[in-house]
């Protein structure tokens, strides 16, 4: 198992460390390397930097828990990612060109061209603060699937990931996390399917495993049972709520740098193709192993759930296969790790800062401070993987769509209004969870709606009271 394990982190960091030979060593090239990446090797990173350790901890987790109202978190989120890409990326990439920031925060506050320092700081830190807490999650999930498999101390999997995102992220910036993300793609896909086969075909197939399924009661019921509304309307409104957390990766700075680095604005519909023919067939996979584990570990309450895929690899593989899907939940927390330590990086040496860095070795001590803070916030986490990173996705979500958005469509939002609404749509989200109705509806839907809301509803006022000063 460690064999198979350590042979292809091997060659992740040798893919990393090499692409060190076409850096051009400027700040460009280090946050979006000087937009030059082809259509496939987007797609491929920016679907790895979304599946991330959610997808093979969090995600199974809550699957075992919940069961078959799981899909529609994956329903939800598949079309709610697809509906705003439809709209967003291609203006995005757009706006980089004509901005030439290096940054979603400096793209996003300078659309016009015009230099908006103060919004552009309170994006940095609100990216610095809630990405931050992004990556310690994938952190700790490499951490889990190290400690159930390979025995190793429960912090051993965040700092051996930890010195892999420095070291690569130092060779190369982010043409080495695009790099890593493609191979890591490949690599969890097939961990995925490894899972998937193994684990049905230990049931005697589909058959077998819907009939152990039907004996645990609930768990094939199409909703949860907490939801906001009683019947088809609760679980319309559940399902809209994961059409927004689908919506919400365009709030992401870790996700969107990738398409940002596009290097022709005409090819994103390949880049899209990539994308979402990847992850629909990784998160329809994630699901199914999810609701088998639940058969498979039969007794809920002795064993953090969000264990159950390695718990399962361990039991059903040999140690040769177990290694690599223990490589494939490695991959996904490092593909995302770096992405995040990277935007943090940017959020820090580009957007917060009162002058910009540019020197080759101040970005990289950046990088290295970065990822030493997100180690120690992971060393201390007491959450799980699911609730932190959905946390961390639906603030961002709340703070920078619904401006993203109203950039995209036309609108041009007074900078005070801007600032107001990514403030107020991030208060709406966090309110929503601290209150606890995050289990019936995603924080994200009110934060987005809300914070869309104060846009259109401020511009109007501002754009009336203008016209009021000019007179008749």
């Amino acid at each position: 198992m460690v064999l198979s394990f350590l042979i292809v982190l091997s060659i992740f960091l040798i893919i990393g460390l090499s692409s060190v030979l076409q850096s051009r060593g400027t700040k460009s090239d280090y946050y979006i390397a000087s937009s030059s990446v082809p259509a496939s090797l987007v797609g491929l990173s920016a679907v790895a930097t979304n599946n991330s350790g959610y997808m093979f901890i969090g995600v199974i987790g809550y699957t075992y828990a919940t069961g078959l109202a799981a899909i529609w978190l994956m329903i939800g989120w598949i079309a709610g990612d697809y509906l705003a890409s439809t709209i967003i990326h291609s203006r995005l990439r757009k706006a980089t060109e004509s901005t030439k920031e290096v940054s979603y925060s400096g793209v996003l506050s300078n659309w016009d061209g015009v230099v908006d320092l103060r919004l552009q700081r309170t994006a940095g830190l609100i990216t610095l603060i809630f990405l931050l807490a992004y990556a310690s999650a994938q952190l700790v999930a490499g951490s889990k699937a190290l400690h159930v498999l390979l025995d190793w101390p429960i912090e051993a999997g965040a700092i051996v990931g930890a010195i892999l995102v420095v070291l690569y992220c130092l060779a190369g910036g982010i043409r080495a996390s695009i790099w890593t993300d493609a191979a890591q793609s490949v690599v969890m896909i097939i961990a995925m399917s490894i899972m998937l086969v193994v684990a049905g075909m230990s049931f005697g197939g589909i058959g077998g495993a819907v009939v152990e399924m039907r004996e645990i009661d609930g768990f094939l019921n199409w909703f949860p049972q907490d939801l906001a509304l009683p019947g088809l309307a609760g679980g319309f409104l559940f399902a809209l709520s994961w059409g927004f957390a689908g919506m919400s990766v365009i709030g992401q700075p870790h996700v969107m740098v990738r398409f940002m680095t596009l290097n022709d604005s005409g090819k994103m519909l390949r880049a899209r193709q990539w994308y979402y023919v990847w992850f629909t067939a990784f998160y329809f996979m994630a699901t199914a192993v999810g609701m088998l584990s639940r058969i498979y570990i039969t007794d809920p309450g002795n064993f953090d759930q969000e264990l159950a895929l390695p718990m399962m690899a361990a039991e059903l593989l040999p140690p040769f296969g177990a290694g690599i899907v223990l490589a494939g939940i490695f991959a996904a927390t490092m593909s995302t790790a770096d992405s995040l330590v990277l935007s943090c990086s940017s959020a820090v040496t580009h957007d917060l800062l009162p002058h910009n860095i540019e020197k080759p070795w101040m970005l990289k001590l950046g990088t290295a401070l970065i990822t030493g803070a997100a180690l120690a916030w992971a060393l201390f986490n007491k959450q799980s993987v699911f609730n932190l990173v959905i946390m961390s996705w639906s603030g961002l979500a709340s703070a920078f769509a619904p401006l993203l958005i109203a950039r995209c469509i036309g609108m041009r939002p007074p900078s005070g209004v801007a600032l107001f609404s990514m403030l107020v749509g991030l208060g709406v989200a966090l309110g929503w969870r601290l209150m606890g109705w995050h289990s019936a509806v995603y924080e994200g839907m009110p934060g987005i709606i809300v914070g869309f809301v104060v846009l259109v509803a401020g511009s109007a006022l501002f754009s009336k009271s203008e016209r009021g000063s000019i007179g008749p």
